[in-house]
């Protein structure tokens, strides 16, 4: 089972998330505010001030869930924020700001400290499908240098996703979480899933 943990601040801690014993997957979210040039953002609602700098005490946290065997992951988007892609440097430029600020890398700056996150969540819901495909091909290129990067998404369920069938395309991603709501034809609602099952 996998959970979004960050925009909810009523919602514990993330290392109650992860002591649960419930989640095998725990996605931090959101990374907002990325390409096209910006700089980018994180957003976990009342849980920390990134502006402040002190959004780097969920380090402990991360280091909590890993010792757990729980992966924590970096989820990009959201249905609210300012994202996209322009342009294969701007996707290689994000893979990059992704791999020194939240992966193995190295950065004076990283929003939540000095843990190393196990990858990436692809939660792209504005905008259109360009270059994700290629962030996803930058990132998993990482997972030469020692550690393997995870890859996830989540997809609505009208197949091809509009935002992410391309990037899905590629095969790259370990795992794939499917929003079984917010469309009708495809959605599971009060314990009928007859559309979900006849679209998929």
């Amino acid at each position: 089972i996998a959970v979004y943990w960050g925009q909810n601040g009523n919602e514990g801690t993330l290392a109650d998330a992860c002591n649960s014993d419930l989640y095998a997957y725990v996605m931090v979210s959101f990374l907002s505010t990325f390409g096209n040039g910006q700089t980018p953002a994180i957003n976990l609602a009342g849980h920390c001030d990134p502006l402040s700098g002190n959004c780097n005490v969920f380090s402990s946290d991360i280091t909590t869930c890993q010792s757990n065997g729980v992966k924590v992951l970096l989820s990009l988007g959201g249905g609210a924020g300012s994202y996209g892609l322009s342009s294969s440097e701007d996707a290689q430029s994000v893979a990059t700001y992704l791999w020194d600020n939240f992966l193995g890398g190295s950065s004076s700056s990283r929003p939540l400290g000095d843990a190393v996150l196990d990858g990436i969540d692809f939660d792209i819901e504005t905008g259109n499908s360009a270059h994700y495909d290629e962030l996803a091909t930058f990132l998993s290129q990482y997972s030469a240098q020692g550690r393997k990067v995870y890859l996830t998404a989540a997809p609505q369920c009208p197949y091809p996703d509009a935002s992410l069938g391309p990037a899905l395309q590629t095969g790259l991603f370990d795992n794939v979480w499917v929003q079984f709501y917010n469309n009708p034809p495809c959605q599971y609602a009060s314990g009928d899933a007859s559309n979900l099952l006849s679209a998929w």
